[in-house]
């Protein structure tokens, strides 16, 4: 759309309150925007056409347009991310409360009907990989020629995680690397991307030497993709004028 900047940000609070109307009809909430202009809107009296339309749309909600800078918007705002679910992990900084967290093992007992309560931290997928890296023939030879100094292209961090260069390296387990693409192709953000794509947005994190190939044929696997994609769909045929009825 070629609106304006001023234009823009209230037609995306109009389209919100469009989709999430079954939520918000007959609740009082508020709206935040980093646009300040827009605090003001249902106060100003000079407004074109499409913007008078979109105020009437608003008076429908209980509503109020607070200020909030977008430079206090400190945690990312959800809708606008892509989920990666589990992979998450794999992007984020080994902080030491995470340390200590994966370590923990406590149980609780209380009296009474209730017998026990386990709180268990399961390995995160970095953690199976890194254990994966152990059992690999491959990896074990790579970590090796590093520890011997004949390998400039793998590094070995703290924990003992294989990386090439900033990428970690994932052992030949179909479970791993068929997760891997699954979460970076099915999460509902990811909304089926093309091998080249797929491909390109992973490679900054994961690597292992048929990488490209192997997500060329999960792309090959995916039904949704073969079915609905216009590249997989024959070619129209040309259009034929209808014949005039005698």
């Amino acid at each position: 759309m070629n609106y304006p900047t001023y234009d823009l940000e209230l037609a995306a609070i109009v389209h919100a309150l469009k989709i999430w109307r079954h939520y918000l009809y007959g609740e009082t909430f508020h709206i935040f925007t980093d646009h300040k202009s827009l605090k003001y809107i249902p106060t100003q009296k000079e407004l074109n056409l499409r913007q008078r339309r979109w105020i009437e749309l608003l008076k429908d909600s209980d509503c109020t347009i607070d200020y909030h800078p977008g430079k206090a918007n400190i945690v990312a705002d959800a809708l606008s991310r892509k989920m990666v679910d589990q992979l998450a992990g794999m992007i984020c900084y080994n902080v030491e409360y995470l340390t200590a967290l994966r370590a923990m093992d406590e149980q609780f007992s209380i009296g009474g009907d209730i017998l026990m309560a386990t709180m268990q931290v399961k390995p995160s997928l970095k953690i199976q990989i890194k254990d994966a890296q152990d059992k690999d023939p491959y990896l074990q030879k790579m970590k090796t020629r590093v520890q011997e100094g004949n390998n400039d292209q793998f590094v070995i961090q703290d924990d003992g995680t294989l990386l090439n260069r900033k990428c970690i390296c994932v052992p030949n387990v179909e479970e791993l690397r068929t997760g891997i693409m699954h979460e970076a192709h099915y999460t509902p953000y990811a909304m089926h991307p093309g091998s080249t794509k797929m491909y390109r947005d992973w490679r900054p994190y994961y690597w292992w030497p048929t990488m490209k190939k192997d997500v060329a044929d999960f792309m090959e696997r995916c039904l949704t993709c073969q079915q609905v994609k216009a590249e997989r769909q024959t070619p129209a045929d040309k259009l034929h004028p209808l014949s005039i009825p005698e």
